[in-house]
């Protein structure tokens, strides 16, 4: 049932991707548990993975989606580079942190709006999440991701390699 359902959010993700590019940030209100970083990226705390912040409140059924798939391969994505040139500006070290910047001890998790506004992070968190669901390891999709982004894209961010 997992997999027909991961396979479904999957395939509606993928029309977003191709609305989505990295851009500019959104002007939005400031409250205890959201901040705005110095890159423009507004971060959220909630209870847990399955709680999604509340800057995905009007975005697109997709959208939520696929935060929703980060958050089910987040140990995948931590492997993963991301190739938008969110190293540099945000200091993001995988793909991951596109998405999530941290999950607590207490299972609170400090989730990142960056996705919401760049069409390569959605691209590789979904492609990544599609390729595990199909079966490959962690160092497959690593390869694949690498050799599909590493022309014409941005400086990948600092990610280790998949033990």
């Amino acid at each position: 049932m997992f997999r027909r359902r991961a396979t479904v959010i999957l395939a509606s993700t993928a029309l977003l991707l191709m609305l989505s590019a990295c851009g500019g940030s959104k002007a939005v209100e400031e409250s205890q548990a959201r901040h705005q970083t110095p890159s423009g990226d507004l971060q959220e705390k909630t209870a847990s993975l399955s709680t999604l912040p509340s800057f995905l409140d009007k975005q697109p059924e997709q959208m939520k989606k696929a935060y929703l798939v980060a958050a089910q391969t987040k140990d995948l994505l931590r492997n993963i580079p991301c190739y938008c040139g969110c190293a540099e500006s945000a200091g993001h070290q995988s793909n991951m942190n596109c998405f999530i910047k941290e999950t607590a001890s207490d299972g609170s998790v400090v989730w990142d709006d960056h996705a919401t506004r760049c069409g390569v992070c959605l691209e590789i968190a979904v492609k990544s999440a599609q390729w595990q669901q199909q079966g490959l390891s962690p160092k497959d999709i690593r390869e694949q991701i690498d050799k599909q982004y590493q022309k014409g894209y941005a400086k990948p961010t600092p990610t280790p390699l998949p033990a």
